[in-house]
């Protein structure tokens, strides 16, 4: 972002302080309830709920195969297993969880994926 957006968002983000300050009425507990609900639900609209992103490992898992689709997997011939924690790997993520913007991959190479991409 640059100076400009960046003084935006944090206009927006003091706005939803202030408002959840006020809804709150002084009772800590309420606006902790109101954060987390603005949070959650802000998280929603960038990855889907988690329910969305199960349904779309599902169908990428029946996909490819169950194979993680990291061009360069050290194990691409086993088959991806709960204890390999699969994962969805977007090519761009603003584009979201979609299957035309994931594939499944282990989670040891997402990790290597994203270190390769300067993500992590």
């Amino acid at each position: 972002m640059n100076d400009g957006e960046l003084a935006a968002a944090r206009e927006i983000l003091a706005e939803v302080r202030q408002r959840i300050f006020g809804a709150a009425s002084g009772d800590s507990r309420l606006a902790f309830a109101l954060r987390r609900y603005v949070y959650k639900n802000l998280s929603y609209d960038e990855r889907g709920t988690p329910a969305e992103r199960t349904k779309l490992k599902l169908a990428k898992l029946m996909e490819q195969d169950g194979k993680c689709a990291y061009l360069d997997c050290p194990v691409s011939d086993r088959k991806i297993t709960k204890e390999d924690e699969p994962e969805l790997d977007r090519f761009d993520p603003v584009e979201g969880y979609t299957s035309e913007n994931t594939r499944l991959v282990h989670h040891s190479c997402h990790r290597r994926s994203q270190l390769e991409r300067g993500f992590a």
